[in-house]
């Protein structure tokens, strides 16, 4: 019982953060959300940091893991980048939500230590990982790009967090997909 509470803690606060950012949700509205009252989160998670902490943790190992199943399901470097770009739409999917991190980042300044550490993690392993797929791609004769992989890494990414924000405060999933586009396109170019 306490095991499931504590998950179902974290899948109610990930909610609440991926729709209105780590500073906008507290104990209360979690409280509210999961049916428990505030003492049973702080038996949980003594401060929201501790909370905050193990969720961007838990989203990363998670997305990780996914990352670990686009390699092993996709040969191709184009399918993993393809794979890999369909995660975020799958995220802003239902209802809207932005990436966990992505979100955390536009509260960067005021997260505690823990939890950007957690975050800038997050950032990291996403742009090493694009990194590594695009040098395979760029080597394999996939992709044409002629920058730095680890520049295109970090801009793709960086589209990809930004285009999430887009499309929901327009209320238009097609933004993000027209961003895929354009990448998928631009990675493709022949020069």
């Amino acid at each position: 019982m306490e095991n499931r509470t504590y998950h179902k803690l974290l899948d109610a606060a990930q909610d609440l953060v991926q729709k209105n950012g780590y500073n906008a949700f507290s104990y209360g509205h979690l409280a509210v959300a999961v049916g428990i009252t505030t003492a049973s989160i702080h038996y949980h998670f003594p401060s929201k940091e501790d909370l905050g902490e193990a969720l961007a943790r838990r989203y990363r190992e998670r997305f990780n893991a996914v990352l670990e199943q686009i390699e092993a399901e996709n040969a191709d470097a184009l399918e993993r980048i393809d794979q890999y770009a369909e995660q975020f739409l799958k995220t802003l999917r239902p209802g809207g939500k932005i990436c966990l991190c992505g979100m955390l980042a536009a509260d960067f300044a005021t997260l505690p230590e823990r939890v950007r550490k957690e975050n800038r993690a997050f950032f990291t392993e996403n742009e090493r990982w694009l990194t590594r797929i695009l040098k395979d791609g760029k080597k394999s004769g996939v992709f044409g790009f002629k920058s730095d992989a680890g520049d295109v890494a970090m801009t793709l990414f960086s589209t990809l967090e930004g285009a999430m924000l887009d499309a929901r405060m327009f209320e238009d999933e097609s933004r993000l997909q027209k961003a895929i586009d354009c990448w998928r396109e631009f990675l493709l170019q022949k020069n």
